[in-house]
């Protein structure tokens, strides 16, 4: 898929490196398509390596797409400078009146705290209730994930014994279900948390629906029946490196930090890390936007229509 992005954004060059096709702005506005809105809503600390990571996993249809990044307005990240955020990034105020195709709300490194405790949980739960009205389908990842099933359906996290890193094998629940289409039997996934949703909180509710889990690993996907609000409780996004970085990161700190889980070549730091996830995690994206945003959302963003007592795109006959 053509992504659309700012001319300069860092993560632009690195992309075309790997012939991954990147439209810059001048071009888009020569094609005479709708291209789809997506709004990232960063998170993470290391905001240019999340930026890479998640425009990569979108760029595997032909569809195109305009990618705005937002930054919450009441937290100021420590791990990258104003000068990239004020040059690259939205805040919520700033689009709040707008509306998206798609939104993706990343994970953030705070899940041992009580969610009230974040300094941009107030803020974050605007976002969360603003996706409800303006948005056609939200993926959220991680804490991200764990944060939204608190909000939208009152569901509490709990602390594991140990963090939980590594590869962890998934069997695929619901194959009728669009979102995992393509996907085999079971799959690897990476992790990287220190709490969960209970898999029997998340199977009681009758709004959820569980399509992909593991008994070490517990849920790793789950949507609501309408598939406007979608939840990945791991990392699908991660490149190679990233598992291995935070985990020398950790021992450099002096945490005790167990070896990532079938995740480097022999179980040993020093061979180096297998990727053995990509093909999944672009499929995941690939039908999210396919079947959860292409095919739902209105040509003209803003149409919708109540159904049953949720708002849905509404069907006008216009495509792309």
């Amino acid at each position: 898929m053509p992504i659309r992005v700012q001319n300069d954004l860092p993560a632009r060059e690195i992309l075309e490196r790997e012939n991954i096709f990147v439209m810059d702005e001048d071009r888009a506005e020569s094609q005479q398509i709708r291209p789809l809105e997506i709004a990232i809503l960063n998170l993470m600390p290391l905001k240019e390596d999340t930026e890479l990571q998640l425009l990569r996993s979108l760029s595997n249809t032909p569809i195109q797409v305009n990618v705005t990044f937002l930054t919450v307005a009441s937290h100021r990240s420590r791990n990258t400078s104003m000068n990239h955020l004020n040059k690259f990034y939205q805040t919520f105020d700033e689009i709040r009146d707008q509306e998206f195709d798609g939104c993706i709300i990343t994970g953030a490194p705070v899940e041992q705290m009580e969610f009230e405790e974040v300094d941009y949980w107030d803020e974050l739960c605007e976002i969360f209730d603003w996706t409800k009205s303006s948005v056609t389908s939200t993926i959220h990842l991680c804490w991200g994930a764990q944060s939204a099933l608190y909000y939208h359906y009152g569901l509490e996290k709990r602390k594991l014994p140990k963090k939980l890193s590594g590869l962890y094998l998934h069997e695929v629940k619901n194959r009728k279900i669009p979102l995992v289409r393509g996907f085999d039997d079971r799959f690897l996934a990476p992790h990287s948390r220190y709490t969960e949703v209970a898999r029997d909180d998340i199977a009681a509710c009758e709004d959820l629906i569980i399509l992909a889990e593991s008994e070490e690993a517990g849920v790793f996907l789950c949507m609501s029946k309408d598939g406007r609000q979608i939840f990945v409780m791991g990392h699908p996004e991660y490149d190679r490196v990233t598992l291995d970085h935070e985990y020398r990161r950790d021992i450099a700190k002096g945490i005790e930090a167990a070896v990532p889980k079938n995740y480097y070549i022999d179980d040993d730091p020093e061979k180096g890390p297998l990727l053995l996830w990509r093909s999944h995690a672009n499929n995941l994206y690939t039908n999210w936007i396919n079947y959860y945003v292409y095919q739902i959302t209105p040509y003209s963003l803003g149409k919708y229509k109540t159904v049953q007592g949720d708002k849905v795109p509404e069907q006008n006959g216009e495509r792309r």
